[in-house]
């Protein structure tokens, strides 16, 4: 699948110990995100993109998250640009919750996709 010209898989194509990037805002990502992934604000990655390179593993893919996936099809196309194996996740937040997949607050409760 492909958004643009940005590769694009379904959260159904995500399997436990992927490598999530979620790119949302810190109040989206404080209300509910998926569990271990990597946080870094879309407004702040370019000056935070060394956190993504040292956390993301060696020759692996990322799959990168915001609310619908917008932002997260920049995001990746950005990465893809810089040479990484990274694909945007369709739907984004909304589809992982959707699909029932867990959302935690990351306080030990419940999270909410805002």
């Amino acid at each position: 699948m492909q958004f643009g010209s940005v590769p694009t898989v379904g959260v159904d194509a995500l399997t436990p110990g992927a490598f999530l990037l979620d790119v949302r805002e810190d109040d989206e990502w404080a209300a509910g995100h998926a569990e271990g992934a990597l946080h870094i604000p879309m407004s702040e990655f370019v000056a935070r993109y060394g956190e993504l390179t040292e956390a993301a593993p060696e020759g692996g893919k990322i799959y990168v998250l915001c609310r619908v996936g917008g932002r997260s099809a920049q995001v990746a196309q950005y990465l893809v640009q810089q040479g990484l194996d990274a694909v945007n996740v369709a739907g984004g937040m909304q589809a992982w919750e959707a699909a029932g997949r867990p959302v935690t607050d990351g306080r030990g409760g419940a999270g909410a996709v805002i």
